[in-house]
C-alpha cells in the first residue's frame, strides 16, 4: 500500500497491535528517500544493522540512557533525545516514527536523503545521455556521503529543537524575573522556581548532546568510524553484496549507492584513510550551535542568581527595617516603663505628710518624669545611630 510515497508494509494484523506495540515500530528510509513502516522485533533489527544487543538496548525508550553516538561496523547507532535511530551506509532505521516530535526529522529525512543530482538523472534525455552520466557521476564524487546526510539531519533537528525549547524558556523566564523584582510575593517565586527548575533539566540535556560531540571532535578514531561508505567502499568485492540480508525486494539504487561509494572513496583508500576532516567540519558547525545554546542558558542562569541575590539584599534589608523598628519600639517601651514606675510608685496608698496640701507635687512629678523618660528615650536612638544600628 504507498500513500504519498510511503510505502506501509505492515499486515491488518500489526496495524491492530500498533498501540500495544509501539516499542516494536521502526522506519525505513532508503538512500531514495522512500520510507517503510516495520513492525519487528530487536533480533531482526539486530540481524539486518549487525549491531549487539547492548547497542540497541541504548535505544530503547523504556530506559534511561544519555545522548550518545555510536561508530560501528556497519551501522551508526543515534540517541539524541527523541532521536532513536541506527544509521547505515544505505539506509536509515527511525524508531517510533508516529511520534509528534519525530515526525517532522522524517519528513526532513525523505526530502533531504536522495542525491542531489537525483533529479538531473531523470530529467536526461537519450541524446544527452552520455554527457549527463558523466557530469551526474562528477557530481555524486563529490557530494556527501549517505550516512552524514542522514546524521546532519539529526543533528540538525535536535540542535534546533533544544534552541526552540532554550528560547521559549527565555521567553517565560525574563519578565517573571523582572515581575519577581517589582514585587516580591509567593506567585511570583513559585512561578520562578519551576522555571529555575525547567531551565535546570534542559541545561543537563543539552549539556548531554555538547559533551557527546565534544568527545566526537576529541577522538579521531570514533569520527573514522562514523565513515560507513568509505569502509564499505574498502571491503566491496564480487561477492561482499551478500552481506546484508533483504526484507523487501532488491532495489537497483542500492547498487548504484554502493558503486557511487566505491568511485566517491577512491581517492581516499589510496590516501590516508584516517582523513576526518568532513565530518570534522560537520560536527565543529553542529558542536557551535549547541555550545551557542548552552552559552544561552548560562546567561539565563548567570540572570536567575543576580535576582536571586537583588532579591535576598531586599529581604535583608527589609529584615534591618523591622530591626530597627523593634528597636525603636523597645526603647519606647523602656521609657513609658518607667514613667509607669514612678506612677505607680506615687500611686500607692501609703500615706505621706507631705501628700497634704501639696497637690502641685502631681504635676511637678508628671512633667519631670515626661522629659526624662523622653531624653532617656532620645538618648537610647542617638547612641544607636552613633554604633550603626539605626539608619540616619
Amino acid at each position: 500500500m504507498a500513500r504519498d510515497g510511503l510505502i506501509v508494509a505492515v499486515d491488518p494484523q500489526a496495524a491492530l497491535k500498533k498501540k500495544a506495540a509501539v516499542s516494536r515500530s521502526w522506519m525505513l528510509l532508503d538512500c531514495t528517500g522512500e520510507g517503510t513502516i516495520l513492525d519487528v522485533d530487536k533480533y531482526a533489527i539486530m540481524h539486518r544493522v549487525r549491531i549487539h544487543a547492548r547497542d540497541l538496548r541504548i535505544l530503547d525508550p523504556l530506559l534511561s540512557y544519555p545522548s550518545t553516538i555510536l561508530g560501528r561496523e556497519r551501522a551508526i547507532v543515534l540517541n539524541l533525545e527523541h532521536i532513536k535511530a541506527i544509521i547505515t551506509a544505505e539506509e536509515v532505521l527511525l524508531r517510533d516514527p508516529m511520534e509528534d516530535n519525530v515526525i517532522p526529522i522524517v519528513e526532513e529525512l525523505r526530502r533531504r536523503l536522495p542525491p542531489v543530482n537525483s533529479a538531473s538523472q531523470v530529467q536526461g534525455d537519450g541524446r544527452e545521455h552520455s554527457s549527463g552520466q558523466n557530469d551526474v557521476e562528477a557530481g555524486e564524487e563529490d557530494e556527501s556521503p549517505f550516512e552524514f546526510r542522514a546524521l546532519e539531519v539529526a543533528l540538525e533537528a535536535i540542535c534546533s529543537f533544544l534552541d526552540a525549547r532554550t528560547t521559549e524558556l527565555e521567553t517565560a523566564a525574563y519578565p517573571a524575573l523582572d515581575e519577581l523584582t517589582s514585587k516580591i510575593s509567593s506567585r511570583n517565586l513559585d512561578r520562578v522556581r519551576k522555571l529555575k527548575s525547567a531551565m535546570t533539566r534542559l541545561t543537563a540535556r543539552v549539556q548531554k548532546v555538547r559533551d557527546e560531540l565534544e568527545q566526537l571532535l576529541d577522538d579521531d578514531d570514533d569520527m573514522a568510524d562514523l565513515y560507513l561508505t568509505r569502509k564499505l567502499a574498502g571491503a566491496s568485492s564480487p561477492v561482499s553484496g551478500s552481506g546484508v540480508p533483504n526484507w523487501f525486494p532488491a532495489s537497483p539504487t542500492i547498487g548504484s549507492k554502493i558503486s557511487r561509494a566505491s568511485r566517491a572513496s577512491a581517492a581516499t583508500i589510496h590516501g590516508n584513510e584516517n582523513d576526518v576532516e568532513e565530518l570534522e567540519m560537520l560536527l565543529e558547525a553542529y558542536f557551535m550551535q549547541i555550545d551557542g545554546t548552552l552559552n544561552k542558558l548560562t546567561t539565563l542562569r548567570e540572570y536567575i542568581d543576580d535576582t536571586e541575590d537583588y532579591i535576598n539584599i531586599q529581604l535583608d534589608n527589609h529584615r534591618n527595617q523591622l530591626i530597627q523598628l523593634e528597636l525603636f519600639l523597645s526603647s519606647g517601651t523602656v521609657c513609658l516603663s518607667i514613667y509607669s514606675l514612678v506612677a505607680a510608685i506615687f500611686g500607692m496608698n501609703i500615706p505621706y505628710t507631705w501628700n497634704d496640701d501639696h497637690g502641685y507635687v502631681f504635676k511637678w512629678v508628671v512633667i519631670l518624669t515626661g522629659i526624662a523618660c523622653a531624653s532617656l528615650f532620645i538618648l537610647i536612638i542617638s547612641y544607636a545611630r552613633q554604633k550603626g544600628l539605626v539608619g540616619s
